[in-house]
């Protein structure tokens, strides 16, 4: 990655690291256990390589826009994490299993505050109005819910699970790219291409997770594997499975059997080509943009890790 967007990213966490360990004393030892499993910072990435300008500079108020982006990201872990009753984030416990569900949720609860204020932190609030972060995490909610309302849902169509993960997942990282756009562009046709382009990363992002359910370690991913059904959560490539042969939805699965029939029907390679469907469709519209090269270079990048 550029070493321009490194150093800014480096700012992010920075800031990040910063508002969780200048917060009242009451809660802050709890969001201070939460910097220890913040992740690789691709949504923090995408604010940043779409805040590039045509002078290949970044205006400050990225910063407040990805870290935003990012507190907001790890509200949504701490929620997730509750409801999955996981043990372990990246390696380390997380906030429910060390201190209860309760905190747990309250953290989570007083993160997303924090993101929103963070989004209101910079200069000219006038140059950001259309930028609307409350609809963002009202999608990004009824996108939980809706996943919540299918767990275990055998019948829940393909087109459904789509549905599910555009508002659980891409919708963050489509306004990850809005936000670093309306830094430097108002024309509302870049600002929709770029959201498009998260859309298509975020879509990517979630169902090469779930390839990594059937594919990775637990050592690789820091989180558990193999564990997707048995918390209820319905993935590509079981689903996909199903549609092939409805007659599976009847069966006992157990964990051998499902990674059996997904192996039978190739789910994991079906979903893998949806991934790189969406890929080419992100490529298609970075390359119908007027950007620079480094602007590109780091855009196919950031494509490139969601489908690590």
């Amino acid at each position: 990655m550029n070493e321009l967007l490194l150093t800014k990213l480096k700012e992010v966490n920075e800031e990040v690291d910063r508002l969780l360990s200048t917060s009242p004393s009451i809660i802050r030892k709890y969001l201070v256990h939460l910097s220890l499993s913040k992740g690789k910072g691709v949504r923090a990435l995408s604010v940043l390589a779409s805040a590039l300008d045509k002078n290949d500079e970044i205006h400050p108020d990225a910063i407040y826009m990805a870290s935003g982006i990012e507190l907001l990201h790890l509200a949504t872990l701490v929620h997730d994490d509750v409801m999955d009753d996981a043990d372990t984030r990246r390696g380390i416990a997380t906030l429910h299993s060390k201190y209860g569900r309760k905190t747990a949720v309250i953290c989570g609860d007083y993160l997303l505050a924090l993101a929103m204020n963070q989004m209101n932190a910079v200069d000219d609030k006038n140059q950001y109005v259309d930028f609307n972060f409350a609809d963002i995490m009202l999608d990004i909610a009824l996108g939980e819910l809706q996943q919540h309302i299918n767990n275990g849902n055998k019948n829940l169509s393909i087109k459904a699970y789509l549905d599910i993960i555009n508002g659980k997942t891409a919708k963050l990282f489509e306004a990850s790219f809005y936000a670093g756009c309306i830094t430097h562009s108002s024309d509302e046709a870049i600002i929709n291409a770029y959201r498009e382009i998260g859309h298509l990363l975020g879509m990517m992002f979630q169902i090469t997770d779930d390839c990594l359910d059937f594919e990775a370690t637990e050592s690789e991913t820091l989180k558990p594997v193999q564990s997707d059904y048995e918390q209820g959560v319905m993935t590509l490539p079981l689903l996909y499975a199903f549609q092939e042969d409805p007659t599976l939805k009847e069966k006992n699965l157990t964990r051998d059997f499902i990674n059996e029939v997904v192996a039978k029907f190739d789910g994991v390679g079906f979903a893998k080509r949806k991934v790189n469907n969406y890929y080419d469709q992100a490529m298609s519209l970075i390359d119908s943009l007027d950007m620079s090269e480094l602007k590109k270079d780091s855009f196919t990048k950031i494509l490139e890790m969601a489908r690590r």
